[in-house]
């Protein structure tokens, strides 16, 4: 069951064109989304889960119409947005209890295993006599994941999903995501580079409501091979280098500021040559597009 987004726009009241003739197909597995903030990834996500609708284009889920059939969308849809709201007083247990039954799970023993089954999957079993209030912000994405994945859904949509999650914490995260990918199309919207370089089959950049580049990771990561340089200087020469070369990224490194630069040949002799990542991807892509970027 794949997802195809053909030509969708989106203007809100106040004049901000979220969306400009989004195209996309998305197949099985995870697919990441990537862009900046303010980039229309979040609107994207809000209309494909059926909170809003598209002011022209259309998006299809194997047969279903996304727009005109939201109802038989919301059967098979999981989505953990990007702030989820849930009470603080309640604990883990009796929520996804509750809201298996709004999914339509009526049996109480049906009801039962699925709740406990949808625990252990998300390592939350052991807390799950605890209040939601006491939850860490590792646990409180986990809970969001188990009531996203209750139904069994074709298509699960995460929205930054580790923005706030200690390292621990994100790699637990996307280890139970990847799993997920295995049987539905799971969307992975954020502006963490790494999150899309190690999870994802497939990916698009979008930046300013438009899709910029589409493709696999590595594929992607294989065309800018030899092209991109490293050099270390000092930030007092870091004006001098962006006004010379088409600079990428910089970063600080034991105090000092490390630049790749973008190059068909090396730049001078200084620069050293080194293996391109999905960030210098994302970089060029953005910087290409005149986008705001930041390293």
């Amino acid at each position: 069951m794949d997802l195809t987004i053909t030509g969708v726009s989106k203007t809100y009241p106040n004049g901000v064109r979220a969306l400009k003739g989004v195209t996309l197909s998305i197949p099985k597995g995870m697919f990441g989304l990537l862009g900046p903030n303010g980039a229309g990834k979040s609107t994207l996500m809000r209309t494909l889960a059926t909170l809003q609708e598209p002011d022209e284009g259309t998006i299809t889920l194997g047969e279903i119409d996304v727009v005109r059939e939201k109802d038989a969308v919301r059967r098979v849809l999981g989505y953990l947005p990007q702030d989820f709201g849930v009470y603080p007083k309640v604990t883990a247990e009796a929520l996804l209890d509750h809201l298996a039954v709004l999914k339509g799970v009526v049996d109480r023993g049906e009801r039962r295993e699925l709740v406990a089954a949808l625990l252990h999957q998300t390592n939350l079993y052991h807390a799950r006599k605890q209040k939601l209030g006491t939850f860490s912000g590792g646990m409180r994405q986990r809970f969001g994941i188990a009531q996203a994945l209750i139904g069994r859904p074709k298509l699960i949509i995460v929205d930054e999903p580790t923005a706030g999650l200690d390292p621990a914490e994100r790699v637990r995260f996307l280890n139970l995501l990847s799993e997920l990918g295995e049987d539905a199309v799971v969307i992975l919207s954020t502006h963490i580079v790494d999150d899309v370089s190690e999870l994802c089959s497939r990916m698009a950049i979008i930046s300013k409501g438009e899709v910029l580049l589409t493709g696999e990771p590595l594929q992607v990561i294989d065309e800018m091979r030899g092209r991109v340089w490293r050099k270390t200087i000092s930030r007092d020469a870091l004006a001098d280098h962006e006004r010379l070369f088409h600079v990428l990224s910089t970063r600080l490194w034991a105090g000092r500021t490390v630049i790749h630069v973008l190059a068909d040949e090396r730049p001078d002799p200084s620069f050293e040559q080194v293996d391109p990542s999905l960030e210098d991807v994302y970089f060029s892509t953005l910087t290409r597009a005149g986008a705001t970027v930041a390293a």
